[in-house]
């Protein structure tokens, strides 16, 4: 069997699961009476569609390999970014420092990652982006909140753009096996995490009581249990995608799927501190690109570092 039919397989895979979501949705829309409003179920709906294209956009990019995967995640780290520091402050001295941000520190990053020079991409941001962007601020004169504007700035990229890269740069380490499958741990990432906290969040609902972080994510003790077990069942049915063996996998899976959940709630934390609900409004019913990536944000390094300091 092929990369691309194993792909292809997912694809089919995701797309019964969101077909028999949408069915459920319009069984329900039937059994309601005409024209009465229901914002639950619209929301609802409008998550689906949302999925659909998410599910469409990744499978594209899975075929295409380095390029498409690469592509894909730099315009996700650039609305990201545009995201993140919408919600920070600001001042004009900071104006240069957030163009190089945006079109050299992010491409740059991306580059490297392209080129395989994972001693370069692994040290560019918490290195030297972190120390050029609070000079040319510095430079400009303004004083006023600098140690919080180039904190913030920092975070964004670490959040936005490093952690984000790691999920494309799978692709560049020497794993066991056909290098072409490379890819397909890409989508093994993506799966065991997001199905994590969507599971997560299902249990939680329905047998949670302890909350982990009472006053900034609904996260229980009991819902973070279960979703990261399901993960790990979840990886360990999709082992055949990697190169890690079924107990590696669940391993694997089971570390992924724990930090992204941590991940969110640091996430959550942030957007509390800024009043905010969700990162912005971009993807229809589902908030922003953080929101919707917020786990994997938090997971694909250290799933990449993991995967590098055991299998390579």
């Amino acid at each position: 069997m092929t990369t691309t039919t194993e792909i292809l397989l997912l694809m089919l895979g995701a797309s019964g699961i969101l077909i028999m979501l949408t069915i459920f949705g319009d069984l329900v829309r039937a059994r309601r009476p005409a024209g009465a409003p229901n914002p639950v179920l619209e929301t609802y709906t409008t998550r689906v569609q949302s999925w659909w294209a998410m599910v469409i956009l990744m499978t594209l990019a899975l075929l295409t390999g380095m390029f498409g995967v690469s592509m894909l995640f730099g315009f996700v780290s650039f609305a990201a970014l545009r995201e993140f520091l919408t919600l920070t402050a600001k001042s004009k001295a900071d104006h240069r420092s957030l163009v190089l941000a945006f079109f050299v520190v992010l491409p740059l990053q991306y580059l490297f990652v392209g080129m395989g020079w994972i001693g370069l991409f692994t040290v560019f941001i918490p290195v030297y982006a972190f120390l050029l962007l609070p000079i040319v601020s510095a430079l400009r004169g303004d004083t006023s909140r600098f140690l919080v504007r180039v904190a913030e700035t920092q975070w964004g990229l670490m959040v936005s753009v490093f952690c984000l890269s790691h999920v494309p740069a799978l692709m560049v380490l020497e794993l066991p096996g056909d290098g072409a499958r490379r890819v397909l741990v890409i989508a093994f990432l993506v799966i065991v995490v997001q199905l994590g906290d969507l599971l997560d969040f299902f249990f939680g609902r329905r047998i949670g009581k302890r909350k982990i972080a009472a006053g900034i994510s609904p996260k229980t003790w009991e819902g973070m249990a279960a979703g990261v077990l399901s993960a790990t069942a979840i990886g360990g049915f999709l082992y055949w995608l990697t190169p890690f063996g079924v107990l590696g996998a669940m391993g694997m899976a089971a570390v992924a799927s724990t930090t992204g959940m941590f991940g969110s709630i640091v996430l959550a934390a942030i957007k509390k501190d800024r009043g905010v609900r969700d990162w912005s409004h971009l993807i229809p019913g589902q908030g922003g690109f953080v929101d919707q990536l917020d786990s994997v944000i938090f997971a694909a390094p250290v799933f990449f570092h993991l995967a590098r300091l055991i299998w390579t």
